[in-house]
C-alpha cells in the first residue's frame, strides 16, 4: 500500500517517501480482514483519531510548504497570535519585528522548540520535530493570548 499525493515533482517524491517510511507500521493492521477493527473502537476513540488526523495533516502541510514556498509570509500558515508568541519566545523579547517572518523562519523556530538543532549540515526539519515544537507552541500561544488580554484590560 503506497500513498501518493499530487504535488510538485520533488514534493511528490518526498511525500511518497515520507508516507512509505511511516506506512509499514500500519500495514498489517489495515490489511487484516478489511476494517473489522473499526467496529471495536468507541465513538470517543474515533473522534480522537479524527482530531489527530487533522493535526497530522496540518503538520505535514507545514513541512511541505516549508520546502516549496519558504519565502512566503508566515501568516499563511500561522495565526497572528501564534507567530507573535513564537517570535517573542524564540527571540526573548516583547517587541515584534516590522517585517513579518517567512514560513521558513517560523518552521525552524517551531522545530527548535521541538529539539531541532538547526546546524549548517542539518536539512529541513521533519514532521516529528515540528510536532514536538507545535505542542509547545500551542501552550505558549494560549498563554501569550491570555497575557495580552490581561494587559489590554489593565490599560483601560
Amino acid at each position: 500500500m503506497s500513498f501518493v499525493f499530487s504535488c510538485a515533482k520533488d514534493g511528490e517524491v518526498w511525500a511518497r517517501e515520507t508516507c512509505e517510511q511511516r506506512a509499514p507500521k500500519s500495514r498489517p493492521l489495515i490489511e487484516k480482514e478489511s476494517y473489522k477493527w473499526i467496529e471495536a473502537l468507541s465513538p470517543l476513540r474515533l473522534r480522537c483519531i479524527a482530531l489527530l488526523s487533522v493535526i497530522a495533516w496540518r503538520l505535514y502541510w507545514l513541512a511541505h510548504i516549508n520546502r516549496h514556498a519558504p519565502e512566503a509570509d508566515c501568516t499563511s500558515v500561522l495565526t497572528e497570535t501564534e507567530w507573535h508568541a513564537l517570535y517573542c519566545i524564540t527571540h526573548k523579547t516583547h517587541i515584534l519585528p516590522e517585517k513579518i517572518p517567512t514560513v521558513s523562519e517560523a518552521v525552524i523556530w517551531i522545530a527548535k522548540l521541538g529539539g531541532f538543532l538547526a546546524r549548517k549540515s542539518d536539512g529541513n526539519p521533519g514532521v516529528t520535530v515540528i510536532w514536538r515544537g507545535w505542542k509547545r507552541l500551542t501552550d505558549i500561544a494560549a498563554t501569550f493570548a491570555i497575557f495580552q488580554d490581561v494587559g489590554q484590560n489593565d490599560t483601560s
